[in-house]
């Protein structure tokens, strides 16, 4: 596993908080403003108790894929390493899945979206 933050994760909801970085990355982490086309927003009831007291949040958002570009979804790419995008695993629930997808500055990153 690498250490160095040579990931790219795209956040549009919880992980952009910075008492959630620091609890799953031990750290705030370095990120910039993109957009995830093709997607929209909707939101889920969390019923795991320790993600929803850290966050302060039983709803998140969550993103469903439409295949229509001008669906938008504006978040943040954070940079992280092999081990904290493991932790970022631990940290989203069932509901979520984690895939590579292109963001509207050229960038591939990981995201997660609905199952």
């Amino acid at each position: 596993m690498s250490a160095e933050p040579d990931q790219f994760l795209f956040s549009y909801g919880t992980l952009q908080q910075p008492d959630v970085q620091r609890d799953t990355f031990g750290r705030i982490v370095q990120s910039e403003d993109d957009v995830l086309p093709g997607y929209t927003v909707d939101y889920a009831e969390i019923e795991d108790s320790r993600v929803v007291e850290l966050s302060g949040l039983a709803v998140h958002p969550i993103v469903r894929p439409t295949g229509d570009p001008r669906d938008k979804v504006v978040g943040r790419v954070l940079r992280v390493s092999d081990d904290e995008l493991d932790a970022a695993d631990e940290y989203e629930v069932h509901l979520y899945r984690r895939i590579q997808v292109a963001l509207a500055s050229g960038r591939r990153a990981w995201a997660y979206i609905s199952i």
